[in-house]
């Protein structure tokens, strides 16, 4: 094992030791920093290699004088400059946060700079296998996902990318984010006891896959076929309008999914409410109210349900986070934790092999990958109280059992 000594000053291990004095046990500390690998770079700066301001090179000089377990890599494909440079700096943090609490230093993390572009994430998934990583975590957007997939496909290598995009999923590459389809099947359920469902969203990907998703699940559970309507930039007045005709024409609905943001949802509750819709139906939102203050002042949308990631189980991945590099980890962070974590249980034993199948308590719940390159998610449902935070109506369930 290596001393602490050895962990960078600036290093999440290193900062894990000051917390020591917090109550963590030293067995655990232990576990989580003397036996865990360091990456190959600092913690809180990225910095290209040989160039880095914290006096960090790779190198020999760097090589610790006693033998090394030998380490099987896994590239991390990260924004760490370019526009989303900070949210790649939050999501190598959160990575390394992962790789400590695994605590098995037969794996080594390597990042590389997707410089934010899909040139850039096709060059770095290239660059990660070339300097021998079995298995790949990120890219971060649709369009570096698409790249990188190509150059990890014809090596053979499973790929966990972060975006949400379903389209992108299989032939080894896995999705990881929040999807239209996870949120549509909780937002059924939280529906229970409805008859018929509306439906309002954006006309564009995310609304049309949340609305197919809706209908399915509707379908499945036995409900009528839900009202809904799509509207197009900020035109939520015109689209109430057309909702309220179409919904009255069918008979009612007992439940109303705002498929947008917090400020369109505010509009759309308030022309719901002036609606006369009788009885009045219970509004449902999405994970895009999720961290929206505005929600909860919005007299229209008290009691309102929405679906999102479980927020006791996403409040201790924040405080070891915030203990590790000392601020509050980015909401996308969660999903490098999530990745770095599944691929290291491939790499340790030096295979591709993700564990396919098996449940896994990520940073915002339980989750489960599936052959098909999909993730089974357990979503909480979360209720809408008048300018306080919300409260936690049912938990995230396991994926596999109801709410998956």
């Amino acid at each position: 094992m290596r001393r602490p000594s050895r962990f960078p000053a600036h290093s999440a291990a290193a900062r894990l030791l000051r917390h020591a004095r917090l109550g963590v046990p030293a067995a655990l500390l232990m576990a989580l920093i003397g036996c865990a690998p360091q990456v190959q770079q600092p913690a809180q700066v990225w910095q290209p290699p040989g160039q880095s301001s914290l006096g960090w090179a790779p190198g020999p000089a760097q090589a610790p004088a006693a033998p090394q377990t030998a380490r099987n890599r896994v590239g991390l494909l990260l924004p760490l400059s370019g526009s989303n440079g900070a949210l790649g700096q939050a999501m190598l943090n959160a990575a390394q946060l992962a790789l400590f609490e695994q605590a098995d230093p037969r794996v080594e993390l390597v990042p590389q700079d997707t410089r934010s572009t899909s040139s850039g994430a096709a060059d770095a998934a290239r660059q990660a296998l070339a300097e021998g990583a079995t298995v790949l975590v990120g890219p971060l957007t649709l369009g570096e996902t698409a790249a990188a997939g190509r150059a990890a496909r014809a090596a053979n290598a499973p790929m966990l990318a972060f975006t949400s995009d379903e389209s992108q999923a299989g032939h080894g590459v896995y999705v990881l984010g929040v999807t239209p389809t996870q949120v549509g099947r909780r937002i059924v359920q939280a529906a229970q006891g409805s008859q018929r469902i509306g439906v309002i969203v954006q006309e564009d990907e995310f609304g049309r896959r949340l609305s197919s998703a809706i209908r399915e699940a509707a379908a499945a559970a036995g409900m009528q076929p839900p009202v809904v309507q799509t509207y197009r930039g900020t035109g939520t007045e015109a689209a109430m309008q057309s909702f309220l005709a179409a919904a009255n024409g069918a008979g009612g609905v007992q439940a109303v999914v705002l498929g947008v943001s917090g400020t369109q949802s505010r509009a759309l509750a308030q022309g719901l409410a002036a609606g006369g819709l009788t009885p009045a139906p219970r509004i449902i939102g999405t994970h895009l109210w999720v961290g929206d203050n505005q929600i909860a002042r919005e007299p229209a949308l008290a009691g309102a349900l929405f679906v999102g990631p479980d927020p006791s189980v996403r409040a201790g991945f924040d405080e070891r986070y915030n203990a590790a590099f000392g601020n509050r980890p980015a909401r996308l962070a969660g999903t490098a934790y999530d990745g770095a974590a599944l691929a290291s249980r491939a790499a340790r034993e030096g295979t591709r092999e993700l564990p396919v199948g098996e449940a896994f308590q990520g940073a915002d719940g339980p989750i489960r990958l599936l052959p098909n390159g999909e993730l089974a998610r357990g979503l909480a449902i979360m209720e809408v109280r008048p300018n306080a935070e919300p409260a936690l109506r049912e938990p995230a369930p396991v994926p596999g059992a109801a709410g998956s």
